[in-house]
């Protein structure tokens, strides 16, 4: 029998406007070697293969924080998946660096007494991409953030395109100029559209040659929370 307590949601999805089932929930050990394989698809050579995800990563993700272990399936197929753990974040030094927050992805440094819910991870199958799972994996977590009265979601957007403008542009300008419209990141205007808002800029947080290694501080914060 199901665990009772896992998240599950069911909705429709839209495929060249036909709706479609889709399911959101708690992902399990017996859905290991399948959210291995999205990480092939998502990030193939020449990525390096030590950076997928391995098994003990996810089995720290469901031992530690299983709410914030999320996979969705379309008509029974799995498409995508999301990890996010709880930490205390203090906007008055925001400065950090995606392994040093998600603990390399094993966040072990999960705390149950934080405010904040850090996403670790979001990926969708390619052939999946264009129905929008993305959104509803974030809307899923914006749940979880709800439910454990958290006081926001907070998570790293690479600046995808500011290698393009990096010659005549800080990282800071070219999120402005996203705000603004002026320029199109793809993961950053995502992030927008699903309701983040950012909160400036983390210099050397990842290793991303696209990105400069920078990226913005994304949140959504809990509604029934006083700011």
């Amino acid at each position: 029998m199901p665990n009772p307590n896992l998240y599950r949601k069911s909705l429709y999805v839209m495929n060249e406007g036909q709706p479609v089932p889709a399911t959101v929930r708690s992902y399990t050990e017996a859905d290991f070697d399948e959210l291995i394989q999205i990480q092939t698809e998502c990030f193939p050579p020449p990525y390096p293969s030590e950076l997928w995800w391995n098994r003990e990563q996810l089995a720290s993700h469901i031992e530690r924080f299983q709410d914030g272990a999320l996979c969705i399936e379309v008509d029974g197929r799995m498409a995508g998946s999301m990890t996010g753990l709880i930490v205390q974040f203090d906007p008055a030094h925001p400065d950090h660096s995606w392994e040093q927050i998600t603990d390399s992805g094993y966040i072990r440094n999960h705390n149950p007494s934080g405010d904040t819910l850090y996403v670790v991870d979001l990926c969708v199958r390619p052939q999946f991409r264009k129905l929008r799972l993305g959104q509803w994996l974030m809307f899923s977590m914006y749940d979880v953030v709800v439910h454990h009265r958290l006081t926001r979601l907070l998570g790293g957007g690479r600046l995808s395109g500011y290698h393009h403008v990096a010659e005549r542009l800080t990282p800071e300008q070219y999120l402005e100029a996203v705000i603004r419209g002026e320029l199109n990141d793809p993961v950053i205007s995502f992030m927008l559209r699903v309701g983040r808002t950012p909160i400036g800029v983390a210099r050397n947080y990842l290793d991303d040659a696209e990105s400069g290694n920078n990226a913005a501080l994304m949140e959504w914060r809990n509604p029934f929370i006083p700011i």
